[in-house]
């Protein structure tokens, strides 16, 4: 498949945190953008943010991702897709709260490519490491080829009684491979190729619309809650800045090798005691106990070789995006 280095490509959830990066950075590179939301209201915020590209940035609006034909409209004259739409919180009762619509929403783009993206020759979906980790009783090295069986049974066996993050991590599993599942279905009936990014929590500055700290979306807000309230500084995982990840999107349309892989995006493990360790020199945030997270041996760690070799992205430090994070948090009077 032919990269895909210019043309018009379509943005789903484009008001997100990750979205809106991704939207940024494609402009940014030359390309124009058809972003998705929900609503018109909900769109208001990246007219604004992005006016100064004129005709290169439009909206469209697509009030159920679930919906069958949903993006009908929207894959028409578009040469790429990125799906950035699915939910990612920890308070649903019922698991269908995210499995449907991460589900659903991902096959409803794929089957509106099919039929009506006549141009489009890539598609490029934000998964997780959700979909790849797993509890073991020893220290896991993960990568790729690895696949989060463990909460799928976990959800299928107990229902509303699973675990939050059993309920999420099963959410990415079943959407990445209903999407998988889908383009071997149709391998013949399609002319683009699917490739899944798959990364950590992602953190770093904001520049959706976030009207307060307490608004801020999952995972930005765990890092406010680190180094504001100094919460959890023993507990941790993996994690890559939101704008590396937004270009590893880009990367995907512009490396024919990104094509049909599913790619580990990630810059290491942490405790949040290090990313306390890790602002600025004189930071009122350097408290804790520093140097903790330094021995840690973690429960799971990615292998991001692959990422690496087929995106050709320097991951920013753990110093460059906390330096990064607190100017905004001053910034914004947070």
């Amino acid at each position: 498949m032919p990269t895909i280095s210019s043309g018009k490509v379509l943005v789903s959830g484009a008001n997100g945190y990750v979205a809106v990066w991704v939207v940024r950075t494609l402009l940014e590179e030359g390309y124009s953008v058809r972003g998705a939301v929900r609503s018109t209201e909900k769109g208001t915020h990246l007219t604004q943010l992005f006016a100064s590209y004129g005709d290169k940035f439009e909206l469209v609006i697509v009030p159920d991702i679930t919906k069958e034909g949903a993006f009908d409209e929207a894959v028409k004259g578009i040469d790429a897709i990125e799906h950035t739409a699915s939910p990612y919180h920890f308070q649903a009762d019922d698991p269908a709260e995210l499995i449907e619509p991460a589900v659903k929403g991902t096959v409803a783009i794929l089957e509106s490519a099919r039929k009506y993206g006549t141009s489009v020759k890539r598609v490029v979906v934000t998964s997780s490491t959700a979909a790849i980790i797993q509890v073991a009783p020893t220290s896991l090295i993960l990568d790729e080829s690895d696949w989060n069986d463990q909460a799928v049974e976990e959800v299928t066996q107990k229902g509303r009684e699973a675990s939050q993050a059993a309920k999420y991590r099963a959410s990415k599993v079943l959407a990445e491979r209903a999407a998988w599942d889908f383009v071997a279905k149709h391998k013949d009936e399609i002319s683009w190729d699917l490739s899944f990014m798959n990364p950590p929590l992602v953190l770093g500055p904001t520049i959706h619309e976030v009207p307060s700290a307490s608004a801020l979306n999952t995972s930005a807000r765990m890092m406010h809650d680190a180094f504001a309230k100094g919460e959890g500084l023993t507990t941790g995982g993996s994690w890559i800045d939101v704008r590396d990840l937004a270009l590893a999107h880009v990367r995907a349309l512009q490396k024919a090798e990104a094509g049909g892989e599913r790619i580990i995006v990630c810059a290491g493990a942490f405790l949040w005691q290090d990313w306390l360790d890790a602002a600025p020199a004189g930071s009122k945030h350097q408290k804790g106990t520093p140097g903790a997270g330094k021995d840690v041996v973690h429960a799971v760690q990615y292998k991001n070789e692959k990422g690496i070799r087929i995106l050709g992205i320097r991951y920013r430090s753990m110093a460059e995006t906390a330096a990064d994070v607190l100017g905004e948090y001053e910034a914004r009077g947070w």
